[in-house]
């Protein structure tokens, strides 16, 4: 097997990063980051503000969350174009500002992910009913070993915060993914993000929408304001915590329609309409119908043909304002399990599990610039990763973040400069690759 020889080129520019500059132009075209941060936060001298949030967000499209991560980069000819910075800032600059203007940012950065997602005009893919999708379910961050401001006991029993995402369609379009304090419950403030993100989904899709929480959500009040929007249907999962399960399996198996799947298990499914009092947006009591779909399980043997000594019992339910049936409810409530991918994703995907801030303002900063981040990924794959052109991979509707990250963002080229023009060339062994990246330069670019 013969050696190689390594050298060092002196003359000739190599990136191992050439995906950036789809993000650059992501940020640059769809988005009006850089004059609301200049508007926002006026600045005399110095490293301008946009560049500093720029900087930081092309380090997460490179699945990197710390600030040491742009040392790397401080010399480093194409991040700075790509990107269309003036300088890149050191890993000092980086934690002072977003330290220091977190709130500011925060507010811009915000508004940036759903200004991209209404000028990048996204595809949403609509459910059998024709509504579009809304998942909000919450998941517990790992920051144990830690002394950073709001790091309490979560729910998955460690020291962490709690991250409340909203997801847009199939596809897992990022609306806001607000942080929390660990140890605070989802249904705390809950009402304010569900204005919030109502507001912002109807900007961006004008088609009904069909608003999917789990059981942590399953409030009165939820219900209530979501039945003020005529063009917002909802699936809430009913939490049975204090239910009698023995009261509602004689009720299901009386009048429910009863399946057997295999021997030793009988599924009941039924639905019920209930009046509730609450109080309205006049702040006067009143009388609220609600539909619950419920379904029953009861298992006299187990899945592996174990004959029980005592019968087992699931308790499950819905609350809906469809007028589909009740295993139409149920199958549609089944998408929302999607979260659980989509979850992985920031977390493993983006390297956002442990936040590197100690302050919680600045750490709410980047989980804004993750949500960002993340549509911008998401959009990138849905452009060039799912075509039939490209990159060989097996049919998919929708790619995982870490996929765009590993086949575009990591994707080689050469950087040469003829007069005032750059040029990026690849390499002819990644056919596929080129082609993927042409697609989605062309369309973040110039499209």
């Amino acid at each position: 097997m013969k050696h190689f020889i390594l050298e060092r080129s002196d003359d000739e520019f190599y990136t191992s990063t050439s995906g950036i500059a789809l993000v650059g132009h992501a940020l640059n075209r769809f988005t009006k980051l850089t004059s609301s941060i200049a508007k926002a936060v006026p600045l005399a001298h110095g490293i301008s503000h946009a560049d500093v949030i720029r900087s930081f967000c092309a380090l997460l499209s490179q699945g990197k969350s710390d600030y040491a991560a742009i040392e790397q980069h401080r010399e480093d000819d194409f991040f700075r174009e790509a990107l269309g910075l003036s300088q890149v800032p050191s890993e000092a600059t980086l934690r002072q500002r977003m330290d220091d203007h977190a709130a500011e940012f925060l507010q811009v950065v915000s508004w940036a992910t759903v200004e991209f997602l209404m000028k990048a005009e996204v595809p949403l893919t609509s459910l059998s009913t024709g509504h579009i999708a809304v998942d909000i379910d919450g998941f517990a961050m790992d920051n144990s070993g830690t002394k950073k401001e709001c790091v309490s006991r979560t729910y998955r029993n460690f020291d962490g915060y709690l991250a409340m995402p909203v997801y847009l369609a199939n596809e897992g379009w990022l609306i806001e993914c607000p942080l929390l304090p660990g140890s605070q419950h989802p249904q705390k403030a809950f009402i304010p993000l569900l204005q919030r993100a109502l507001a912002k989904v109807q900007q961006i899709c004008k088609e009904k929408i069909l608003m999917r929480t789990d059981s942590a959500h399953d409030a009165v009040a939820n219900r209530v304001e979501l039945s003020r929007h005529g063009d917002v249907d909802y699936i809430i999962k009913w939490n049975p915590r204090k239910q009698d399960p023995e009261a509602w399996k004689a009720l299901a198996f009386s009048k429910g329609k009863i399946e057997t799947p295999r021997p030793g298990k009988r599924v009941a499914i039924f639905s019920v309409t209930e009046q509730h009092s609450a109080t309205n947006e006049n702040g006067q009591e009143q009388e609220y119908f609600f539909r619950r779909v419920v379904r029953v399980t009861e298992r006299t043997i187990d899945k592996k043909g174990q004959q029980l000594l005592i019968p087992e019992t699931e308790l499950e339910g819905w609350w809906t304002s469809l007028s589909v049936t009740d295993e139409e409810v149920i199958a549609l409530y089944q998408g929302h399990g999607l979260c659980e991918q989509y979850h992985s994703e920031i977390k493993t995907d983006m390297d956002l599990e442990r936040f590197p801030s100690g302050k919680f303002a600045t750490n709410q900063l980047v989980m804004a610039c993750t949500a960002l981040v993340y549509n911008i990924l998401r959009f990138i794959g849905q452009l060039s990763l799912v075509t039939s052109r490209g990159i060989i991979r097996h049919p998919a509707k929708r790619r995982r973040i870490k996929t765009v990250i590993q086949e575009l963002i990591y994707c080689a080229a050469r950087l040469i400069a003829t007069g005032r023009r750059l040029k990026l060339r690849f390499s002819r062994h990644v056919q596929g690759h080129f082609e993927a990246y042409r697609i989605a330069y062309q369309r973040l670019a110039y499209g």
